[in-house]
């Protein structure tokens, strides 16, 4: 996996290439602050940026949305100290595959990443319990009930409230700043999670949790 670390922090870049070539990945490139990591990903195009969001000048925050404009087959995982729930949202929504806390462990951050290698969302667990926390308490008429959004990932509770906004794969792709490709992962794999064969008996089963 080629990835592309930005951080302000000198110390914590060369740590990091190292705790990442040592997990078998190829970092091509390190960025110290937002505009640069966009300009690097434009150029070198890595299978994941793994981004800081406290740096001067461009902030993660506010270089994310430009990141995954620059190269949308290009996930970005966000590895902070801040796990504040504003953040944590923001980043989502700006179309993170990811959020991760630099206090895991290097082997928890190596496992994480390859996971996003294969369509799956990055959560460190105290970030997933406030996401999930979030979504328990929107599960109202637009939410996603917590019988079902327990049994999905962060990432695919997202493609769920999509679907139910009845937009196409395309849409949802381009809504999330990810690939068609993943987007299809992610239905296939709540789909089978929700134990249902389509789309539509994914919403009804939505609809009947809402409902209960």
């Amino acid at each position: 996996m080629r990835i592309l670390i930005v951080d302000d922090h000198p110390i914590t870049r060369d740590a990091l290439a190292a705790l990442l070539g040592q997990h078998g990945f190829s970092v091509v490139g390190e960025a110290a602050e937002g505009e640069e990591a966009i300009e690097l990903t434009r150029r070198l195009r890595p299978q994941v940026v793994l981004l800081d969001l406290s740096m001067p000048g461009l902030s993660g925050l506010e270089a994310l949305p430009r990141l995954r404009e620059a190269a949308p087959e290009t996930e970005v995982v966000v590895l902070t100290a801040s796990g504040t729930e504003e953040n944590l949202l923001a980043a989502i929504r700006g179309g993170a595959a990811g959020y991760l806390l630099k206090s895991e462990p290097p082997e928890r951050i190596a496992e994480f990443l390859r996971g996003v290698g294969h369509g799956e969302a990055a959560l460190s667990g105290a970030v997933a319990r406030r996401l999930l926390d979030q979504v328990r308490d929107g599960a109202g008429p637009g939410g996603v009930p917590d019988e079902i959004a327990r049994s999905l990932s962060a990432r695919e509770v997202e493609v769920l409230l999509l679907l139910d906004e009845r937009l196409g794969t395309d849409e949802i792709a381009a809504r999330l700043y990810i690939s068609e490709h993943t987007v299809r992962s992610h239905v296939k794999s709540l789909l089978r999670k929700l134990g249902v064969s389509s789309r539509r008996e994914a919403l009804d089963a939505l609809a009947s949790a809402r409902a209960a």
